[in-house]
């Protein structure tokens, strides 16, 4: 009976886990404050006029390559944003100073580098639109 109970309080509590994961992930949390800004010698290539969308990959990272096909194929439709990878690994001291934890993670910013927004995980294409129109007013 305490077999029984045990297993079901470890099924309830992945499944509590689980549903709050999957919430959080790829979802577009906009920046009240600004914390961050980024220049272009930080990534080594002009900003966008209207905005850049900054992407934080790895190597071996599945979902970073859907969130690449997905920033690349949204920022066509737009005029002035640019979308930039950075390699996490290679750049160690600027993950650090913009606090990214894992990968990918996509940091949106205006013309003059503020971050804006930043989602964790793979962001689906209609909440990158949103994230997009919000910076471009």
């Amino acid at each position: 009976m305490v077999t029984a109970l045990l297993i079901a309080g470890v099924i309830i509590a992945a499944l509590i886990v689980g549903t709050i994961y999957r919430n959080r992930v790829g979802r577009i949390k906009n920046i009240n404050e600004v914390k961050h800004v980024v220049s272009a010698s930080d990534i080594g290539t002009e900003l966008g006029s209207v905005a850049t969308i900054l992407q934080f990959s790895s190597a071996f990272c599945a979902p970073c390559r859907i969130t690449r096909g997905t920033l690349s194929t949204v920022v066509t439709s737009f005029t002035g944003i640019k979308h930039v990878e950075i390699d996490a690994e290679k750049n160690l001291e600027l993950v650090r100073r913009l606090d990214i934890r894992q990968t990918p993670t996509t940091l949106f910013l205006n013309s003059a580098g503020q971050e804006i927004a930043r989602a964790v995980g793979a962001p689906k294409r209609d909440q990158v639109i949103s994230a997009l129109e919000l910076i471009s007013g």
